[in-house]
């Protein structure tokens, strides 16, 4: 695939599946033996763990889920995504009572791709640090 279709598929991945939780899309852009290597310790690094990050942990806590890409570089089999997830925190979040405060998580990550397929997963994100000022506030 190119460059540009690779790119394409990330970018369907973040608005159909991060932001309107479409899983019929989530499962078809998912390669079998898909590995993310930034799976919180203790949940499942396959496909399924992903899943539930974003369909049980952030969807139920963040109304108005939106995602928007600021940018992405794509090389050989590899899409880089600097990317903010934002919404409405209006339920509890990973132990932060809601605050009904705009938040937004910043994120970059990388994919490996094969065949228009999630095979890799690589992210870094501020969720953590988000979290932490929830709970002091």
């Amino acid at each position: 695939m190119s460059l540009e279709m690779n790119k394409a598929v990330v970018r369907r991945f973040n608005l159909q599946v991060i932001q309107e939780g479409n899983e019929e899309v989530f499962r078809e852009l998912m390669a079998d033996g898909f590995i993310n290597h930034s799976a919180p310790k203790g949940m499942s690094s396959g496909p399924d763990g992903m899943w539930h990050t974003f369909q049980n942990i952030l969807r139920p806590a963040l109304s108005d889920l939106r995602v928007v890409i600021h940018d992405q570089i794509a090389e050989g089999d590899k899409v880089t995504t600097r990317k903010t997830i934002s919404g409405v925190h209006e339920a509890t979040l990973l132990g932060a009572a809601a605050t009904g405060k705009a938040i937004a998580i910043d994120v970059i990550d990388i994919v490996r791709l094969a065949n228009g397929q999630y095979v890799e997963h690589w992210g870094l994100n501020t969720l953590g640090s988000l979290i932490a000022s929830l709970k002091l506030a």
